[in-house]
């Protein structure tokens, strides 16, 4: 088991955002990668903790050939950009974007006056040439959520052999995982066990590890990310 704290990361940033950098994968990343970020999970390449600054913008910009997933965590985000434009989401809503070899452009904007919170994720899609998409979800504040990935044959999810869901658990709940996991606490605290090995985490902490179980010490708000070998 590894745990990568937020807070001993550099603060980095561009336009009106501030925002520590967890997951820089070298696949993407490659010279740039920052050597304390952890490398990604699956196809999972990017992980980053950002504030807006009062009514700050990442400024218009395209992307191509990835998957850009946004989760709201405090205040408001004004979506702009090729994929459903205007779209406004609050604290607790996630937006899914798959760019694909259509690519779209976008710019997300704080419309209020105080800071807000968003954690923005990136994953390489499995298929090159893939048409531009648009996702929101609302997840559940009970138990698991899936935002990401799986074979759904609804098209409620982008398809993608590495999963992500946002999953809560109120104080003294358990949550046991088998397989390889990264966990991001987005907010509360918890004891997290692997073997013989028992830690402490809090909101910030990225844990990377197998046969975790989560025992929540105040009620959490978590990031799951899986892959399916």
């Amino acid at each position: 088991m590894e745990i990568l704290a937020r807070d001993t990361l550099e603060l980095g940033g561009f336009a009106g955002i501030t925002e520590h950098r967890l997951v820089t994968d070298s696949r993407v990343f490659d010279a740039r990668k920052k050597a304390e970020a952890f490398e990604g999970l699956g196809n999972m390449v990017y992980l980053a903790d950002a504030r807006y600054l009062p009514q700050g913008s990442s400024g218009m910009h395209p992307h191509s050939e990835i998957d850009v997933i946004s989760i709201i965590v405090e205040g408001r985000v004004s979506h702009e950009g090729s994929l459903e434009h205007g779209k406004d989401l609050a604290a607790g809503e996630v937006q899914v974007q798959r760019a694909g070899g259509e690519g779209f452009s976008h710019n997300e904007i704080n419309p209020d006056k105080q800071q807000n919170r968003m954690l923005q994720v990136w994953a390489l899609p499995e298929k090159a040439g893939q048409p531009a998409g648009y996702k929101t979800y609302k997840p559940a504040l009970n138990g698991a959520t899936r935002i990401y990935g799986g074979i759904d044959e609804k098209g409620s999810t982008f398809d993608s052999s590495t999963l992500m869901d946002i999953a809560h658990l109120k104080t003294d709940e358990q949550l046991s995982l088998n397989e390889t996991h990264l966990i991001y606490v987005i907010s509360g605290s918890a004891k997290v066990t692997s073997g013989h090995t028992t830690e402490q985490v809090k909101e910030g902490d990225l844990i990377r590890g197998d046969n975790l179980t989560l025992t929540s010490t105040a009620a959490l708000h978590l990031l799951l990310v899986s892959h399916n070998n």
